[in-house]
């Protein structure tokens, strides 16, 4: 007998509350082997493939190519069992006819949930992702699944975060199996967090449904802290929203098209002229005086102030909406000062090429200066720290996790470097050309760009000269590195042209004072123009 287990979005590492569609992998009605990756994603960090724990036959797909899904919200559902056992485990093949199809007879044992039916063995992996566990019958989410027809809510258990529209048929029952995907008003919001407002609760067809608390409060379906903050921060009233994510769970989106409809109400009200968003405007259940996601962007795209016919509006989503928010956040909370100097780099350039004989392991420049930070930070330790403003205090870390900037194709990213304290100048230039490489690829994963404690950015490789660059909150520093160009200089008291650099340090002044900027940078100054310093710190 086949068991239908439905495989959710996992936490996929570091605070990530969502997560884009890109590629699906596989079909309805494929078999899929136990572990074997269903649909790439991507994250505001990287591009990852989420392999399913259960081996079967998939029987539905939850969201499009594109879509953005919440962590907690299901991706796949697999009738295990509907194909023999080492079918499944050994790889991808043909799924069966339409017994065990979206619509088939897998649906008849087991819960969506994930839960095994009285009796069946887990076949889960037990593989682990960031956060999740495939094997735990306790860390299984339990849903309701409401049945035909309006009944009391009575006997029937809620799971945490309440119901999306507090909706629930008569027939709802914990694992009670899903059919083809279809989203049935009402589902229990995966992970939701519970908000006790004021305003009613509504149905599908926004009278009140049952199971509606008669003292006027509605539970809100929120996932992610980043919503709930910029609700907050906006003056937003998550209550008089209805979610466009699944089983109502309010987005990211939501929020955003709400304030622009705002705005775009205040607009129209000052300029004396009538609003399409009002009342009349409103659209879905238990939504008062805001417009669904969709038709707020539509409107919102056509008479945003000062708006001109044939622009491009790009959506601050995904890795650039990731970089936005920490770029912003760098700037309200760490209060930075910027240092820099000019350093002549020509032994440094003569020290590499020495380095680079035949048969020698090739060292970059990037993985020389990454040493010579190494070096400055164990003087100078308070620049390789963070600050817990919770606690008040500045915790200082042991280990240096060298991150360095890398432009690619979807955007700027911080590869990560483990323990390059504890690096040779040749490990550190292997390690950076890796990630680098990997990076390029899109196939860096969150281990490696997360955790960083200092930053390495050469934006020299752009032509530049210097710059004042954006500490990567919540590290402390990030030294820059500008290009190398030829310069009259003065060497051994006579004007020569030499290959000059511009070094700029952007510290958390918390952290520590000018003083200890200054010497940092004044080492890192003293190690380009000297580099046989650096065998004092050996």
């Amino acid at each position: 007998m086949a068991v239908v287990r439905e495989f959710t979005l996992p936490d996929l590492g570091e605070g990530l509350t969502e997560a884009t569609i890109v590629h699906w992998m596989v079909e309805v009605g494929e078999v899929v082997a136990i572990d074997q990756p269903v649909v790439e994603v991507e994250t505001a960090k990287a591009m990852v493939e989420v392999p399913c724990p259960y081996g079967g036959v998939v029987t539905a797909r939850f969201g499009e190519e594109g879509a953005e899904v919440p962590v907690g919200a299901p991706l796949v559902t697999v009738a295990v069992g509907a194909v023999p056992d080492d079918l499944a485990a050994a790889g991808p093949g043909t799924g069966p006819d339409a017994g065990a199809g979206a619509e088939g007879g897998a649906s008849d044992a087991g819960g969506a949930s994930g839960a095994p039916a009285d009796g069946a063995a887990d076949s889960g992996s037990g593989n682990v992702l960031v956060g999740y566990g495939t094997s735990a019958a306790a860390a299984r989410r339990r849903r309701i699944r409401p049945g035909p027809g309006a009944g009391p809510m009575a006997g029937v258990p809620r799971p945490p975060g309440g119901v999306a529209d507090g909706s629930a048929g008569a027939g709802a029952a914990e694992g009670a199996p899903r059919g083809s995907g279809a989203v049935a008003a009402g589902a229990t919001a995966v992970g939701a967090v519970g908000v006790t407002g004021t305003s009613g609760v509504s149905g599908a067809d926004g009278s009140a449904g049952t199971g509606a608390v008669e003292d006027d409060s509605r539970t809100v379906a929120v996932i992610s802290p980043l919503v709930r903050r910029m609700a907050r921060e906006n003056g937003l009233d998550l209550r008089e929203l209805t979610g466009s994510g699944r089983d109502g769970l309010i987005l990211r989106t939501d929020v955003e098209c709400a304030i622009r409809a705002r705005q775009e109400r205040e607009t129209a009200s000052a300029a004396g002229t009538a609003t399409t968003v009002g009342t009349e405007g409103t659209t879905g259940a238990g939504v008062t005086g805001v417009a669904r996601a969709g038709a707020v962007t539509a409107i919102g795209a056509a008479t945003a102030p000062g708006a001109v016919a044939g622009e491009e509006r790009i959506p601050l989503k995904g890795m650039l909406g990731a970089a936005a928010e920490k770029f912003s956040r760098s700037r309200r909370e760490i209060p930075e000062a910027t240092c820099w100097v000019e350093a002549d780099a020509t032994e440094l350039l003569a020290a590499r090429r020495a380095m680079n004989v035949p048969g020698a392991p090739k060292v970059s420049l990037l993985a020389v200066l990454a040493r010579i930070c190494t070096a400055a930070l164990a003087r100078f330790p308070a620049l390789n720290s963070t600050v817990d403003t919770k606690a008040q205090e500045i915790v200082r870390l042991p280990a240096v996790h060298l991150g360095f900037a890398a432009q690619t194709d979807r955007g700027l990213v911080v590869p990560v470097v483990r323990d390059a304290h504890a690096r040779t100048v040749e490990e550190l230039s292997a390690e950076i050309a890796r990630l680098t490489e990997t990076a390029r690829a899109g196939g860096l994963s969150l281990a490696e760009l997360t955790h960083g404690t200092f930053t390495l950015n050469n934006y020299g490789v752009f032509g530049v000269d210097g710059s004042t660059p954006i500490i990567n909150h919540p590290e402390a520093a990030m030294l820059g590195i500008g290009r190398i160009a030829a310069k009259p200089w003065v060497h051994e008291g006579e004007l020569a042209v030499r290959q000059v650099v511009q070094l700029s340090l952007t510290f958390d002044h918390r952290v520590c004072d000018g003083g200890t900027a200054g010497g940092f940078l004044r080492f890192v100054a003293d190690c380009v123009e000297q580099p046989a310093l650096l065998l004092r710190t050996l």
